[in-house]
């Protein structure tokens, strides 16, 4: 029986990989024509690489016994699992067949707050997650954090992330070049900083002049703040008709809602605010769309008699899972910034990897519009994704990944023992030391 389920499935998978192979072969075309795919799910979006989704079911099975069980079905996490494999493995294989100056993979972005370490935790010095990113990073893969978290100063990020940066600075087997090349992008798009292992917190901020895209040169800050203006009713309303127990903040350029001191809100309260702040925002953008005609950027644009009628301000309404924001901007315009600043990178050589892909009230969901995605929901998961990644990229050119892959990769079980020593000296130094902190009153990563 298990054999039949195997074959069956298998090929669902071959049949919707090839669904997906022609969506890509139609959006290539001058002229667009709807797809097999798009015509079965209207509301698709852009591949930016083939899927591999024949290969991963069957990788996938060999470790969660898919086709074995006889009264469970496959579930939404073995999709989402089979997904994220495919994903990776089409990233991997295009990188070998390519020469290492064009090579597919490029730039990884990642969530923090779920992807990177439990919510509302910090990236501290004992880490798992920390030796594969430094592999990255010493393979000359970029890396990008693209969070919530709006600031301008340096030492907050590292309160949050002060295990990756000084793991980085102090690493004796990353070239210069190479330390260079982990960034974070804030406020969703919104504030960029570079890794320098020079600067007082190894983190230095970057003008917004200097980086943003060509679309976002004429937001000015009259519509950022009529936006913002609207969204902060939209809170107020709900503060007041869902008898919150909360708080408004109002940033540069988010403003959101936390609970009050010895508060908490339930997940209801926050996924009906997200949803009813969205809809207040969005109609009010597309009765007033507010962007400035013209003009250049600035670090404070205070002209307000400059708004005018066009298209709106692109935002991102999320739920933080004990607060709730609205950032103007967001992570698509976040990935793709950083697409830009390392060099031209496009969707199909960038992988973005969080927690948050759901429609309504997910601030990774974006980022899908950008580049390829993997969908995680812990950051073990993140730590076996990379696993992966690194595993794959070992195996000969057009082999199927093995269910001991990773388990018999040299690299991994290297990893691994960093890890665990690294564990095992932040226990016998750090215990007792400070560590970073999460402001409550600041949005999640």
């Amino acid at each position: 029986m298990a054999k039949s389920a195997n074959e069956r499935y298998a090929e669902i998978m071959r049949d919707v990989q090839g669904l997906v192979q022609d969506q890509i072969a139609h959006q290539s075309l001058e002229h667009p024509t709807r797809s097999k795919l798009k015509m079965l799910v209207p509301t698709i979006g852009t591949f930016f690489t083939p899927l591999a989704l024949e290969a991963a079911f069957q990788y996938q099975d060999s470790l969660r016994a898919i086709s074995s069980r006889r009264f469970v079905p496959p579930s939404f996490n073995d999709i989402r699992l089979i997904l994220n494999t495919a994903q990776v493995l089409a990233l991997v294989q295009a990188s070998k067949k390519t020469s290492v100056a064009s090579r597919k993979l490029e730039l990884v972005t990642f969530d923090g707050d779920v992807t990177l370490y439990d919510d509302g935790g910090s990236l501290d010095y004992a880490s798992p997650v920390i030796p594969y990113l430094l592999h990255l990073l010493s393979l000359d893969i970029k890396i990008g954090i693209v969070t919530a978290a709006g600031y301008t100063e340096p030492s907050k990020y590292h309160d949050r992330l002060h295990g990756l940066l000084e793991a980085v600075a102090t690493s004796t087997s990353l070239t210069e070049s190479q330390k260079s090349n982990l960034f974070i992008m804030g406020g969703e798009s919104n504030f960029l900083l570079v890794n320098d292992v020079r600067s007082p917190h190894r983190l230095r901020y970057i003008k917004r002049r200097e980086w943003i895209l060509p679309s976002m040169k004429h937001w000015s800050d009259a519509a950022i703040q009529s936006l913002l203006d609207v969204a902060e009713k939209g809170f107020e309303h709900c503060i007041e008709t869902l008898q919150l127990p909360a708080q408004i903040l109002r940033k540069e350029r988010a403003v959101g809602i936390f609970p009050r001191p010895g508060k908490k809100l339930t997940r209801e309260q926050l996924e009906e605010t997200v949803l009813v702040v969205q809809q207040i925002v969005e109609t009010d953008e597309a009765a007033h769309g507010r962007q400035r005609l013209g003009g250049s950027v600035t670090e404070d644009d205070s002209s307000h008699n400059k708004l005018k009628t066009k298209s709106p301000l692109p935002f991102c309404a999320f739920n933080g899972g004990n607060d709730c924001f609205v950032d103007v901007g967001d992570k698509s315009l976040g990935v793709q910034s950083l697409q830009q600043w390392v060099g031209g990178t496009d969707g199909s050589k960038t992988l973005h990897v969080g927690d948050q892909f759901l429609s309504g009230g997910g601030n990774d969901f974006k980022a899908r519009q950008a580049c390829t995605t993997a969908w995680i929901a812990s950051p073990k998961e993140t730590v076996d994704l990379l696993e992966e990644i690194i595993a794959f990229m070992e195996l000969p050119l057009g082999t199927a990944p093995p269910a001991n892959a990773i388990d018999t990769c040299q690299t991994i079980q290297g990893l691994r023992q960093e890890c665990q020593m690294a564990a095992s000296e932040h226990e016998e130094i750090h215990t007792g030391s400070s560590k970073g902190t999460k402001d409550m009153n600041e949005p999640s990563f």
